[in-house]
């Protein structure tokens, strides 16, 4: 069987999203559609908006038919692991190509950048990532930076690359075209618009959000050492004396947040940190983190479960069917999320869910 792989988080899940999968399909003819998400957390450095049970039923009620977890580790990081955790998850799976959304819609061209500029030694830690990403590639938007990340991250394998223009921008914020971006519809649903013409979760999505967390960001920043603060992820360069010093005086994330952005780290990367301080991510974890060498399944139809079938039979790929088949440093981050879910939207029983069956439609 034929797969086709899409690196997604459906936070929510739109109609734009269905048509990349059918356009997907489309172009390279696959006969499985394989989709590897971001969980209870994404990458833009939030508390997904719904939970990522949801998202999968309504992604393979939609076209997708095998998803799998994009690790915790990965799911929070900048573009540059984001895509590597993906591909390497898609690469496992057995890909043969991956179809990304790009604002430029030029895969010549975005497969030249990657061939031509390799990165490793240009990110200076006195300067942003998105600045580095500017010097390099000149001015792209995040879709076309994500798509020559992933570019970068096949070439070790047999997986062609192909893209998708996109029919809005990553930071559109306008439902007034067919397609609504995802930031658009989160926007909406906080103003409490209608937005069921643009996606099917319209009637099961929550509210969940960062701001939610706040006070509780608060009282880790004041209450936990300066030692232990320093051994958590993300936190570099004394940074956690800039987060104590903005946390005493803001009363809002937004505050806070506007506070402490600066040249060397975006508003994203900010994000990011309060997303690990809150699941108490340390550098020691991440960096003892054993190689990805398996897929944890979230769920399939009855296409994906045929393809499982044959995945199984390569040895070198473990498939998790179970939570507690996931490696333990990987279902550890994944179990702490899962509580750090529940802490503020306990409704939604997270970590019963965690420890839980795959979804099957």
């Amino acid at each position: 069987m034929k797969a086709c792989g899409v690196i997604c988080e459906y936070n929510p899940f739109h109609y734009g999203h269905a048509y990349h999968l059918h356009k997907s399909r489309e172009i390279t003819g696959c006969d499985v559609m394989i989709c590897v998400m971001s969980g209870n957390f994404v990458q833009r450095g939030e508390p997904a908006i719904t939970d990522k049970w949801s998202r999968v039923k309504t992604a393979l009620q939609h076209g997708a038919d095998l998803i799998i977890e994009l690790p915790f580790a990965y799911a929070t990081q900048s573009a540059r692991y984001f895509a590597k955790g993906a591909v390497t998850s898609l690469a496992l799976a057995h890909v043969s190509d991956i179809v990304f959304g790009s604002e430029c819609g030029d895969i010549d061209r975005l497969i030249q950048l990657a061939t031509h500029h390799d990165h490793p030694d240009h990110f200076k830690k006195s300067v942003s990532v998105p600045k580095t990403y500017e010097k390099l590639y000149g001015t792209h938007l995040p879709n076309d930076i994500l798509g020559i990340n992933y570019i970068k991250e096949m070439k070790p394998y047999d997986i062609t690359p192909h893209c998708i223009q996109r029919t809005n921008r990553y930071h559109d914020r306008h439902l007034t075209k067919k397609f609504a971006s995802a930031n658009a519809l989160r926007d909406a649903l906080f103003d409490n618009k209608d937005i069921s013409v643009y996606t099917p979760m319209y009637d099961i999505l929550a509210k969940h959000a960062l701001d939610d967390y706040y006070r509780y960001i608060q009282g880790l920043l004041f209450s936990l050492p300066k030692a232990y603060l320093q051994s958590l992820f993300l936190m570099d360069e004394g940074i956690e004396q800039r987060l104590i010093t903005a946390a005493k005086q803001c009363n809002s994330l937004n505050a806070f947040l506007e506070s402490v952005t600066c040249k060397r780290y975006t508003t994203s990367r900010i994000r990011r940190t309060l997303i690990h301080l809150l699941n108490q991510t340390t550098k020691t974890e991440i960096n003892a983190l054993p190689s990805l060498a398996h897929i944890r399944v979230l769920g399939f139809n009855s296409v994906g479960q045929r393809y499982l079938k044959t995945l199984k039979e390569h040895e070198e790929v473990r498939v998790a069917m179970k939570f507690t088949q996931v490696p333990l440093p990987y279902r550890s981050m994944e179990l702490r999320s899962a509580y750090m879910y529940d802490f503020m939207n306990p409704n939604d029983h997270a970590v019963e869910k965690e420890k839980g069956s795959p979804i099957r439609v």
